[in-house]
């Protein structure tokens, strides 16, 4: 992909202010990918469709992640939970929840945790895409290698993620943020002071199986629950 025009000068630019993150946020942060979906299992693109329920996986995975994060927590287990819009994340969210005795009717939903917008490529599937038109992936990343025709970059994600943390920088206490997979990459990348991936434009962490959840304090990452999916 062609680089932008004053690119470098934007990474620099995001490279001296993730420092700064890690050492000022108040509090744990908790990170979940959603659970499995059907365009998972069917191996179709997503993105940031609003819609694609999850699996009975999915829901088993979620079920995991929640009973983890209340033997984690123990009594302990006031946190302030921010969740992507959709519905995918939104229903990991109610079972984690439920485990924790939170009120999932108390969540903050923000956009700016949404998924990757893979634009055109959207409800098609990879292997539709591949064919026509090449390799798409990172394998090694899990990422794209290609910008996603009329959809975002991995720079686009940090610029909103970037904002999102800005905007709940003085949150006091835990929290908790169920999100996505490539989303998820760059918010743990800015919070845990990782340097720009000159391939990608910002920050990238180690890519989350589904079903994983981790912890982040202090710019220490930690796994509360390793999952088993994609």
């Amino acid at each position: 992909m062609a680089r932008k025009k004053g690119w470098g000068k934007r990474c620099k630019m995001l490279a001296r202010r993730r420092w700064a993150v890690a050492m000022t946020l108040h509090g744990r942060i908790f990170i979940a990918r959603h659970g499995e979906t059907v365009f998972n299992a069917a191996g179709r693109m997503q993105g940031s469709a609003q819609d694609t329920p999850l699996t009975r996986a999915g829901f088993a995975q979620a079920d995991a992640m929640g009973a983890a994060l209340a033997t984690y927590l123990g009594t302990t287990q006031s946190l302030r939970m921010y969740c992507s819009p959709s519905g995918r994340a939104l229903q990991t969210l109610a079972i984690v929840a439920e485990h924790i005795g939170a009120d999932w009717h108390q969540v903050t939903h923000d956009a700016r945790l949404k998924e990757i917008d893979v634009g055109a490529w959207g409800g098609r599937p990879y292997a539709e895409i591949i064919a026509e038109q090449g390799e798409i992936m990172d394998r090694a990343a899990s990422l794209f290698s290609v910008r996603p025709p009329g959809g975002e970059w991995y720079d686009d994600l940090a610029a909103r993620l970037n904002a999102w943390i800005d905007d709940t920088r003085e949150d006091r206490g835990d929290r908790l943020v169920i999100m996505h997979g490539m989303s998820s990459c760059i918010l743990r990348g800015i919070l845990l002071g990782l340097p720009v991936d000159p391939r990608f434009g910002a920050p990238i962490a180690p890519r989350l199986a589904q079903g994983t959840l981790v912890t982040i304090g202090d710019g220490t990452e930690m796994i509360v629950k390793a999952g088993a999916g994609a």
